[in-house]
């Protein structure tokens, strides 16, 4: 009897295990589910990260203006910026986690790559961020992290890269790259050039926790493979998909109040720049007179100092040139870029002129010019009428393009970085921004009684939730003060 007993009661356990294991498999949400491929996550990762970033920087940069009210980008009155990229590096992180359950380091050092960026991102835009302490709200349940000092955090970023480019490897496959499609060594090349990027960015300050900016940038340019041609560029492709278009399709406000500024379309006009044409509309005006698309005397800008109501003006006289309208009109558009070759050599020609490198100079200035023709002949789509008749030889002769009709440092920095001004339309984010400020070039037009805002307050979300540390870094940084005119530790 016993026996029997002991049988059913066995029976009976085996049953119960039996069924709560598949309840557990019932209860398992596969739209929710507790482990994620890595490489779905680099996919939406990428596909987050490198959207077309918007107008905010655009008006900021004086390249477009609006006509429906006096917009606070264009008029450098904003306030508090966004603090969104974490919920990116939230997916970075769980990116990490899965990436080093599977032994596949590539992925981790992607993944460094992306907290880099958008870790100099934040601390561009604010100056003291959350970084150490940041997203271990899972892990640790720290849900008001410290604000580490910008220095510390370009000093983290910097050595996150180097552990980057250390790590990944072709040994190892990629799988869910929208980017590079799993070729290891461009993503080799990208992870060096962010930290050109970041070094050059820091140029003000001669060193920092011990690293020699300029010493390492030589070592970076002299041992690590960097990018050779636009086929390097790190950029994201669009498709006539839904979740897949260009991000400024069917943008209303271009259809509406978004116009050109002067500023910026002249510079293109006294340089017989072609890339003018890609970028904007003729005048009602000029087309009503039957003037060509790539005719300079087509196309008007308005001023980005005034008041919007006198550019009306323009708009009744049909004299003023939109974006063109194909930024919002197609779906697909040239890729959007992150970092480039074209930017590389930008970067590289400044550091040969500050003397960190022995190269040319004017060799890596043409270079740049060169390549961002290159991406727009190759990309857009009835590029033959823009560039029709373009000589890029009889371009870089001109006077106001020729590297060796300047002389002084200030003059040649000038001319660099009035040209890759010209290449961050619709590209690349804030980049320019952060380089006119930290260079003043292009030398932009501003309101009478106004000055340059150095970064943007931080969200009201962290006065709310994380009040202690935020007023930490208020106090450490600007002496209690939360003001977009407060210059961060980098320009001081």
């Amino acid at each position: 009897m016993k026996i029997i007993q002991s049988i059913i009661l066995i029976i009976i356990i085996t049953l119960f295990y039996s069924c709560e294991s598949d309840l557990d498999k019932v209860n398992e949400n596969k739209n929710d589910p507790s482990k994620v491929s890595p490489a779905l996550l680099l996919t939406e990762i990428s596909r987050t990260t490198f959207q077309v970033g918007g107008k905010n920087q655009l008006y900021a940069s004086r390249m477009i203006i609006s006509t429906s009210r006096d917009d606070v980008y264009q008029f450098f009155k904003w306030n508090q910026g966004s603090y969104d990229p974490y919920k990116t590096l939230l997916q970075v992180t769980k990116m990490i986690e899965e990436a080093a359950s599977s032994n596949n380091n590539n992925y981790i050092a992607i993944a460094k790559f992306f907290r880099a960026y958008h870790f100099y991102n934040l601390t561009m835009t604010f100056g003291d961020i959350p970084y150490t302490d940041a997203l271990k709200g899972e892990s640790e349940q720290n849900f008001n992290p410290k604000y580490d000092k910008q220095e510390d955090v370009f000093i983290g970023i910097l050595t996150e890269l180097e552990e980057a480019n250390r790590m990944i490897s072709s040994n190892s496959t990629i799988s869910g790259d929208i980017i590079y499609n799993g070729n290891v060594n461009k993503w080799k090349k990208l992870i060096n050039v962010l930290r050109l990027r970041i070094l050059l960015t820091l140029s003000g300050k001669s060193s920092i926790n011990n690293i020699n900016i300029a010493n390492q940038f030589s070592s970076i340019v002299e041992t690590e493979n960097l990018m050779t041609s636009i086929d390097d560029n790190a950029q994201l492709i669009f498709l006539d998909r839904i979740n897949n278009r260009y991000s400024s399709f069917n943008d209303s406000d271009y259809g509406s109040s978004l116009y050109m500024s002067s500023s910026f379309i002249d510079i293109m006009k006294e340089r017989k720049d072609p890339r003018l044409f890609t970028f904007a509309e003729r005048t009602g005006k000029a087309s009503s007179e039957g003037l060509l698309i790539n005719d300079f005397n087509a196309y008007n800008g308005g001023n980005p100092i005034i008041p919007y109501s006198e550019n009306e003006k323009l708009v009744q006289e049909q004299n003023i040139s939109k974006v063109n309208q194909r930024f919002y009109k197609n779906p697909i558009n040239e890729p959007h870029i992150l970092l480039s070759y074209t930017e590389q050599e930008f970067i590289l020609a400044e550091a040969s002129l500050k003397g960190w490198i022995s190269s040319d100079p004017k060799q890596h200035y043409e270079n740049a010019i060169v390549s961002s023709f290159n991406f727009y002949q190759k990309y857009l789509i009835d590029a033959s009428i823009y560039f029709e008749g373009f000589d890029i030889k009889n371009y870089l002769n001109q006077d106001l393009v020729a590297f060796d009709k300047e002389n002084s440092f200030e003059a040649k920095l000038d001319l660099i970085m009035t040209q890759k001004y010209i290449t961050t339309f619709h590209q690349e984010g804030w980049l320019f921004f952060f380089d006119y400020l930290r260079t003043n070039y292009p030398q932009l037009p501003i309101q009478q009684g106004t000055s340059k805002p150095y970064r943007f307050l931080y969200p009201t979300s962290e006065y709310n939730n994380n009040t202690k540390n935020l007023e930490e870094a208020i106090n450490r940084q600007f002496n209690g003060i939360d003001e977009i005119k407060q210059k961060t530790w980098l320009y001081n």
